[in-house]
């Protein structure tokens, strides 16, 4: 089997590859997995310490990618990509998981969700800074509007000031962002699927000392609840899909592909009722849906 490039992908120009209607399904299946993430975590936490839990995850995503990797005969990256994939597997790999799963110790999955639906703006952020671009006026307003927003969201819900968890969940947002605006530019020069394989990789003599250390000091309780989502966001979060949404964004483009995405906090919202039973205040959807449209005007104003 042959591993084709995605260099080109990000540009939105025709590759051969899948249908755009299959492409479509990929993306939208990638976001599914993705606003999965924090109900899972939640779940992953009856049964596992925070530390076990993220320590576990990787550990088990990068199994899943090495062997993906060993079976496609995937050469290594060259030696200049090993600096951002450190970036990568820091900020994606390990730090977002740690840190949101801390969060949601004693923060409700609704409140994590609106809180990082913040993520593509603080992206194309961090991104823009990178490559030195000089974004619209639009672009700017239209992001501090969505900061504002979830800034104002946190200190309502807080009680007036910010909580612990707020500073977890800010804190991820920003290493989060950083790996993928790193991961962005590996992407273009090596399929995007291997970046994230690579970085979780790079992470096992980490990770698996980690999880032997971790499991020897939290307690674990194997309930249905806690295996599910740890196999969840190891199998489902980690790896797989973003395997079907990098092969549906190479399909169809990341302008489309953005779209999809600005589903994500909203999906995550009906995922929190339906699997965990929170109770959603109205301040909850309404502010996703305000920094949905803020999205929507940054991605419009990038275009």
């Amino acid at each position: 089997m042959r591993v084709q490039s995605s260099a080109t992908a990000p540009t939105g120009i025709a590759v051969t590859g899948p249908p755009r209607t299959f492409g479509t399904v990929q993306a939208a299946l990638g976001v599914a997995a993705f606003s999965l993430t924090f109900p899972a975590t939640a779940w992953g936490l009856e049964g596992f310490g925070p530390w076990s839990l993220v320590a576990v995850r990787s550990v088990l995503a990068a199994l899943i990618a090495g062997g993906c990797l060993l079976a496609l005969r995937v050469a290594p990256p060259s030696r200049s990509a090993w600096p951002g994939l450190a970036v990568v597997a820091a900020g994606v790999v390990v730090g977002f998981p740690l840190l949101t799963t801390l969060a949601l110790r004693t923060s409700t999955t609704a409140h994590a969700a609106v809180v990082v639906g913040l993520l593509p703006l603080t992206t194309a952020l961090l991104s823009a800074l990178r490559v030195g671009a000089r974004p619209s006026r639009t672009f700017w307003t239209a992001s501090l509007a969505g900061a504002a927003a979830v800034v104002a969201f946190t200190v309502q819900q807080s009680g007036g000031a910010l909580t612990t968890a707020d500073l977890y969940l800010f804190a991820a947002l920003l290493v989060c962002a950083a790996g993928y605006t790193e991961g962005g530019r590996l992407a273009r020069v090596m399929p995007g699927w291997q970046v994230i394989a690579w970085a979780l990789v790079l992470c096992l003599p980490v990770s698996v000392p980690a999880a032997a250390l971790a499991l020897s000091y939290e307690p674990v309780h194997l309930t249905a609840h806690g295996v599910a989502g740890l196999l969840w966001v190891a199998a489902g979060s980690q790896f797989l899909g973003l395997v079907v949404w990098y092969r549906g964004m190479a399909a169809i483009g990341i302008p489309k592909a953005s779209q999809l995405q600005l589903a994500q906090p909203l999906l995550t919202l009906v995922w929190s009722v339906l699997l965990l039973g929170e109770h959603l205040t109205v301040a909850a959807p309404l502010t996703a849906a305000a920094v949905l449209v803020c999205i929507a005007v940054t991605q419009r104003a990038r275009g």
